[in-house]
């Protein structure tokens, strides 16, 4: 049964891009260099070295949706936290989504420290680990607007402005992946860090203080929940942005980059801009007004679409083959805007009935895309996605002639900010035969041998 659902979505052109593929990253965040990155290097040797990196990404994931989750539960319409409110979400539960979010922040911080430790970086990590960071975009910030609430008290920001600020933020993630798809080099964005920790902040302060701390007037007429959408705005339109349209005109400056005709350096964008009008005329013109009505779920759609754009994309630029040009999703997405925009008087309870079916999709075939993805790399690569392979020859990274500890497959990078890119070629291991296939064992080894591959 399970063999009659998988697809497979990459192919043999895909599979060997991946085999030539080279991690290349540059992190200049002074948060990530001076704070986070010494914190986690504590945190990894905490991890049992049995503990597979992707078992990591995959639980701290799992903590993001649930810090979503239970805001969720007890708000499903974000009207708890508007000023008076007569059923406001339990403080101790944001000391849990406190926690959740940090774990989440740190697991995703380690996983490719635990690669590198263990010996078993891939490019499946990092494909593992990006393609999880673009389903939580929404997750997180749609909690954020959770601990605001509407602006029904007018100290808030309204669902529209706060849809723009959710799209704002879907298009800087997938144009970090896009900046990669034409530089080849990732540039870590420094608002991702910033609003995790951030996060992390508020919503330790809001189990202590409660909602009501956020509910206060500041001067020019101007609420703390605007000065957070300024925020995301500065952090994306005002850093992000400006930054990934510098480092791909140097790209092609230089002549550094994949140097792709134009139209071919804008394929990525297609598909998202087109998603973007789509969405953007639904929430328009919806004859019910279906983002006032279910704002949660329509949030949730419209950032489970834009995590598989980005997974095809992050797909696309590591195997350095052609981007599609117009995702699949598309179609569904056009037949429900249009059934929802052009059938007159279309009842509410029909509309939000299409968006629920349309979420439904996306969710679906989001999993599918993912889990037969994984599965494909996995096979290809030979190794199990969660677990770490018990064999009588263990293969340990010794060091690489470029880097020593940057053959990463998450979003770790040197300290230096150098580009690295580390071939299989210029990789000294060491091949172990040990007594023992079982996991954690401890018996001696047999025999070493150093290998120049």
């Amino acid at each position: 049964m399970l063999k009659r659902l998988y697809h497979s979505y990459l192919g043999r052109e895909v599979l060997e891009g991946f085999d030539r593929y080279k991690y290349n990253c540059v992190d200049t965040s002074p948060l990530s260099k001076y704070v986070m990155h010494p914190f986690w290097n504590k945190t990894v040797l905490l991890c049992p070295t049995w503990i597979a990196p992707n078992l990591l990404t995959l639980v701290g994931f799992i903590c993001c949706v649930f810090h979503y989750l239970i805001p969720a539960w007890y708000d499903y319409n974000f009207t708890a936290s508007t000023l008076n409110s007569t059923n406001p979400i339990p403080q101790w539960s944001w000391a849990l989504v406190s926690f959740l979010l940090f774990a989440s922040h740190t697991l995703d911080g380690i996983d490719g420290k635990q690669a590198r430790r263990t010996g078993t970086s891939s490019p499946l990590g990092e494909l593992f680990d990006h393609g999880c960071d673009a389903w939580a975009a929404v997750f997180i910030t749609s909690t954020f607007y959770s601990a605001f609430g509407r602006n029904d008290d007018g100290l808030s920001i309204s669902e529209w402005r706060m849809y723009l600020a959710l799209w704002n933020v879907f298009f800087c993630f997938h144009l970090s992946h896009w900046e990669k798809y034409n530089t080849g080099v990732m540039y870590l964005p420094w608002a991702y860090d910033l609003s995790m920790v951030g996060g992390t902040i508020l919503y330790a302060l809001t189990s202590m203080f409660g909602y009501q701390a956020w509910k206060i007037e500041m001067p020019l007429g101007f609420s703390l929940g605007s000065i957070f959408e300024f925020c995301l705005y500065l952090g994306s339109m005002g850093m992000a942005v400006p930054v990934a349209i510098r480092n791909t005109y140097k790209s092609y400056r230089d002549g550094t980059g994949k140097m792709r005709p134009f139209m071919e350096a804008v394929r990525p964008l297609v598909s998202f801009l087109i998603a973007l009008v789509l969405f953007m005329f639904w929430a328009t013109y919806s004859p019910n007004s279906i983002l006032k009505a279910d704002p949660r779920m329509f949030f949730y759609a419209s950032g489970t679409l834009c995590a598989n754009l980005s997974a095809t994309l992050i797909v696309s630029q590591m195997s350095n083959t052609r981007c599609e040009l117009i995702n699949i999703l598309l179609v569904p997405s056009a037949i429900a805007v249009a059934l929802c925009l052009f059938i007159p008087g279309l009842p509410s309870t029909s509309e939000l009935t299409i968006l629920y079916m349309l979420s439904l999709v996306f969710t679906g075939f989001h999993i599918h895309y993912g889990v037969c993805v994984v599965s494909e790399m996995s096979t290809h690569l030979n190794i199990e996605p969660l677990r770490i392979k018990n064999s009588y020859d263990k293969v340990r990274l010794i060091s690489s002639k470029k880097a020593d500890t940057d053959a990463s497959d998450s979003d770790d990078c040197n300290d230096n900010n150098d580009h690295v890119a580390v071939d299989v070629s210029d990789l000294e291991v060491c091949v172990v035969a040990s007594n023992s296939g079982l996991a954690g064992h401890t018996a001696p080894e047999k025999s070493v041998n150093v290998l120049q591959v």
